[in-house]
C-alpha cells in the first residue's frame, strides 16, 4: 500500500520569495513533501498555473526521483467556481480510485484558491473521497506546538449533509461514464463509515488559537497568550468583561476574539465608541427612542442593545460614558431590561457586554467620575492587554504579517532586510500595534526598491522632553546592546548630516565628534 498525495498547484509553488531580504523558500507542496513521505503525487493543474505545475513537477523529480509524479488538468475559466471545481475533481477522483483502490490518500489544502480548499473538505467530509486532509502552515506561524504540516480533524467542524449540499451544483456531479461496481461499493462503505461524523451537533469546542489566527492576532509572547487564554476561558460565560490596554493594543480585536468563541450569533457583534457620542444622545444611541420622544425624534430608532440582541455589545472607551447613562447601563446588566426613550414598557434583551478603556477607571472611580458599582460589575472579568514594548519578541512576526497583507495590494511585492527587522524590534512603539502597522504600510508604499533597509523605515522617533529615555527599548531574549548602539549611532549621524545639509564638518560639530569619524562612517555606509 502506498501513500498518494493529491494537490492543486498555486502561485507559490514550487518556490516563493520570502518576506525577509532576497531569500527564496519552498512553497506549500515542497514543504509538505519535505515533512511527509509519499509514493505518488498527483498535481492538479489549471490554465492559470500551468507554468507553476511544470516547475513543481521538475523540482519534485530532481529532489525526490523515487516518487511517481502525475499531472492532471482541470479546465477552469473561474478558479472560484465551486461547481466547476467539484465536477472536475470528481471526474478525476473516480479514475484515480479505480487505478489504486488500496492506497492511502492525502489531499492538501495549502495550494490553490480557498474555493479549491473548500471543495476538498466537502468531498472528504461528505464521504465521497476517502482521504486525510493535510494543512501546510506558513513559516512565520510555525512553532514547537504548531508544526509545518498538520492533519485537519474534521470532527470539530461539524459539517452536516445539508451544509455540504449547499455547495453542490444543480448539474449532475458524477461523470457520464459508467463507474465500476466495486468503486461504487467503496464509496458507499466510506459514506456509511462517516455517517456518525455527519450527525454530530454543531456546537463543539473551538480551537482558540485557530480563531486568533483567523482574526489576525499575531504573536506568541507569554503576556499576549495569557490575555488570549483568559479571554477564551471567559468567552462562554455571560459575565461582562473589561479589557484594559493602551491605545493601539488591539482591544476591539480581543473583543471580537471573545465573541467568536462565545457561541453567540456570529453576525451580532456591535461596536460603539463611547467617546464619539454627544452626551445628550447617549441614552438614545444605547437604548433607542420612540418617535416624538424628544425634539428631532421624527422616527423610531433601534438602540445598540437591541441591535446586539443574542450577540455582543462592545463599549470602547467606557470611561467616557456619562453618569446618567452609567446608571442605566448598570440596570440593564442587572435585570437585562431595556427601555427606549418614550417607550411605555421595558423589554428583555440577551446581550453580552464587553467594555474597554485605555484610562484608569480606578482613579476615575475615586474622583467620582465613574460609578463604583458599575466598575465592580464590569471588572468581574478583567483582561489586560500588554503594550507592544512589553512583547517586543512579537514585533518581527507582526511586521511580516502586515507586510504580507500590504503586498496583496501591490503590483510588485516588497521585502524587509534583516536590519530593518532589527530596527523595528528595537523601537519602543508608543502607538503600539496600530503604530507598527502604519509604519509598515507607509514605508512599503513609499519605498523605491524591492527590499526595505533600516533607513527606509519611516519611523517617528519623537520622545517626551521630560523623559529622554522613554524611547529606549525593553531588553528581551535575543536583544543585542552592541547592535542597538550601532543603529542609534547610525541614525544620529544621518540626522546630523541632514541638519547640516551634507556638510561633514558641521555635522561633526553637532555630534561632538571629529570630521574624520563622520567621513569614516560615510565610507563604511557606501561600501
Amino acid at each position: 500500500m502506498i501513500d498518494v498525495l493529491l494537490t492543486f498547484t498555486g502561485f507559490n509553488d514550487p518556490y516563493a520569495v520570502g518576506l525577509v531580504g532576497h531569500e527564496e523558500q519552498p512553497g506549500p507542496i515542497l514543504s509538505l513533501v519535505q515533512t511527509r513521505q509519499f509514493g505518488k503525487i498527483c498535481l492538479f493543474s489549471t490554465p492559470n498555473t500551468e507554468k507553476n505545475t511544470g516547475a513543481t513537477k521538475e523540482s519534485l523529480r530532481s529532489l525526490y526521483p523515487a516518487i511517481e509524479i502525475e499531472v492532471r488538468s482541470i479546465e477552469l475559466d473561474d478558479p472560484t467556481d465551486y461547481s466547476a471545481i467539484l465536477n472536475g475533481l470528481r471526474t478525476h477522483l473516480f479514475e484515480i480510485l479505480s487505478r489504486a483502490r488500496r492506497a492511502t490518500y492525502y489531499v492538501s489544502v495549502a495550494s490553490g484558491t480557498p474555493q479549491m480548499h473548500a471543495c476538498w473538505v466537502i468531498l472528504v467530509a461528505n464521504g465521497e473521497f476517502p482521504a486525510h486532509i493535510l494543512h501546510v502552515r506558513p513559516p512565520r506561524f510555525v512553532t514547537k506546538d504548531r508544526p509545518v504540516v498538520s492533519e485537519v480533524d474534521l470532527a470539530p467542524l461539524g459539517i452536516s449533509d445539508a451544509e455540504a449540499r449547499f455547495f453542490e451544483p444543480s448539474a449532475p456531479l458524477r461523470p457520464s461514464t459508467e463507474i465500476p461496481s466495486e468503486i461504487e461499493e467503496e464509496f458507499e462503505v466510506c459514506r456509511v463509515a462517516r455517517a456518525p461524523l455527519m450527525a454530530r451537533p454543531k456546537k463543539v469546542a473551538v480551537d482558540w488559537e485557530t480563531v486568533g489566527r483567523e482574526l489576525g492576532i499575531v504573536g506568541d509572547h507569554p503576556a499576549m497568550r495569557k490575555a488570549l487564554e483568559v479571554g477564551a476561558t471567559l468567552a462562554s460565560s455571560t459575565a461582562p468583561i473589561l479589557i484594559l490596554g493602551e491605545t493601539g493594543t488591539g482591544k476591539e480585536l480581543l473583543a471580537r476574539f471573545i465573541h467568536r468563541l462565545s457561541g453567540r450569533n456570529r453576525d451580532r457583534f456591535v461596536p460603539l465608541n463611547c467617546a464619539t457620542i454627544p452626551k445628550e444622545l447617549f441614552e438614545s444611541v444605547l437604548f433607542g427612542h420612540k418617535k416624538g420622544s424628544f425634539t428631532g425624534a421624527v422616527t423610531d430608532q433601534t438602540g445598540k442593545f437591541d441591535q446586539a440582541h443574542r450577540g455582543t455589545l462592545f463599549l470602547d472607551e467606557i470611561g467616557e460614558l456619562p453618569m446618567q447613562a452609567q446608571a442605566k447601563l448598570l440596570r440593564v446588566l442587572d435585570d437585562r431590561l431595556v427601555e427606549p426613550l418614550g417607550a411605555r414598557n421595558a423589554h428583555k434583551v440577551d446581550v453580552r457586554i464587553i467594555a474597554a478603556t485605555n484610562s484608569d477607571l480606578g482613579k476615575a472611580r475615586l474622583k467620582g467620575k465613574f460609578r463604583e458599582d458599575l466598575y465592580y460589575r464590569l471588572s468581574c472579568g478583567e483582561i489586560r492587554l500588554p503594550p507592544l514594548r512589553e512583547r517586543q519578541s512579537d514585533v518581527p512576526k507582526i511586521a511580516l504579517y502586515v507586510l504580507e497583507r500590504v503586498n496583496g495590494s501591490l503590483r510588485s511585492p516588497k521585502r524587509l532586510a534583516p536590519g530593518a527587522l532589527t530596527r523595528l524590534q528595537n523601537h519602543s512603539w508608543p502607538g503600539n500595534v496600530r503604530d507598527l502597522e502604519n509604519v509598515i504600510e507607509r514605508s512599503v508604499r513609499l519605498a523605491q526598491g524591492d527590499v526595505l533597509e533600516a533607513d527606509d523605515l519611516l519611523i517617528s522617533e519623537d520622545t517626551k522632553p521630560d523623559d529622554p529615555f522613554s524611547a529606549l527599548p525593553h531588553p528581551y531574549v535575543g536583544f543585542s546592546l552592541p547592535k542597538y548602539v550601532a543603529s542609534v549611532r547610525k541614525q544620529l549621524v544621518l540626522r546630523a548630516l541632514e541638519s547640516a545639509n551634507g556638510n561633514m564638518s558641521m555635522a561633526a560639530k553637532l555630534l561632538g565628534i571629529s570630521p574624520q569619524a563622520v567621513h569614516k562612517f560615510l565610507e563604511k555606509k557606501s561600501s
